[in-house]
């Protein structure tokens, strides 16, 4: 059986495409990688909420899948948006890795809990808006483009420190560089943080994709990010929207932490659910009308009236 694995051209995107390759060679498939430039890897000037979050990594990608010239797209969970369009799926969630964010600078003096001032250099309107709220001190500046153009730019002066994603940094090999690993309870994740995803079109025989699933698929994490993005599909929020949420399980529960940010940091609201693994969808959804019911929407309307 050969699989044609689709995947941007960054290092840390070819990083995840090799690991699948790993793991289908292991199941005794033949692969060939095939790399696809997005709309996202292309515009680097302005934000992702400036570009439009819907499929802004993912387009392009998609449009091979759906014409057939590769058989799945590797992408990091936590870029897929909330909605797929019709006939693509999510057949795999490949397993976690640690999903907290991290302070990344030469100088490990630039940390949060040191009180300092320093810019940090982050393109997400998640940590921005975290960081108005626990750390109005900070000072930020939007900083786009791959983990290495990102250190470069920093190196250049653009900001004292980046503020990213640890699953990157460690599988760039950066971990020297981290000053500050940072607390869940304060910077609680994007959703689907830290896990790989896998996505298919519905034209790939049934065979095919059984296998893809059953060598790449990690059940637990599935699990939790099926409660995941239940709760970011009925927050309604994407790349542009400040919205955070995480699951974990704990033997056969799924407990999930979730809520919404302002843009300014005024206003936080953050919830909890749980309930058995088989319901993880519900439980996402059930949280997020509780957020929403908390005041999240009008945080959401807001939010929506500025963009």
């Amino acid at each position: 059986m050969h699989i044609k694995i689709g995947t941007r051209g960054s290092k840390l995107a070819l990083w995840q495409a090799y690991h699948v390759e790993d793991r289908l060679k292991e199941a005794g498939m033949t692969t060939e990688i095939v790399t696809i430039e997005t709309k996202g890897d292309k515009i680097l000037n302005v934000s992702i909420a400036k570009i439009g979050s819907k499929g802004v990594f993912t387009e392009e990608i998609e449009d091979q899948l759906k014409s057939g010239a590769i058989d799945i797209a590797v992408h990091s969970a936590k870029d897929m948006q909330s909605s797929l369009p019709e006939g693509f799926d999510l057949v795999a969630f490949m397993e976690r890795e640690r999903c907290n964010d991290v302070v990344v600078s030469h100088d490990k003096t630039n940390t949060l809990q040191a009180g300092k001032k320093f810019v940090l250099g982050t393109s997400s309107t998640r940590r921005v808006a975290t960081l108005r709220h626990f750390y109005p001190h900070i000072e930020t500046v939007a900083v786009r483009g791959n983990l290495q153009t990102r250190i470069r730019k920093m190196e250049e002066g653009a900001c004292d420190a980046l503020l990213l994603a640890y699953a990157g940094v460690h599988r760039m090999g950066y971990e020297e560089m981290i000053a500050e690993h940072l607390k869940l309870d304060e910077f609680t994740p994007a959703v689907g943080q830290g896990s790989v995803a896998i996505e298919v079109y519905a034209s790939l025989d049934a065979p095919k994709r059984d296998a893809i699933r059953e060598a790449l698929n990690h059940i637990p994490t599935e699990q939790c990010l099926l409660a995941e993005r239940s709760f970011l599909k009925t927050m309604d929020g994407g790349c542009s929207i400040p919205v955070f949420g995480l699951a974990t399980l704990q033997g056969d529960r799924v407990n999930m932490t979730g809520g919404i940010i302002s843009l300014d940091g005024q206003q936080v609201i953050r919830k909890e659910a749980g309930g058995l693994k088989e319901n993880a969808g519900a439980i996402g959804q059930s949280l997020a009308h509780e957020v929403l019911n908390a005041g999240g929407d009008k945080i959401l309307e807001s939010i929506k009236n500025q963009s």
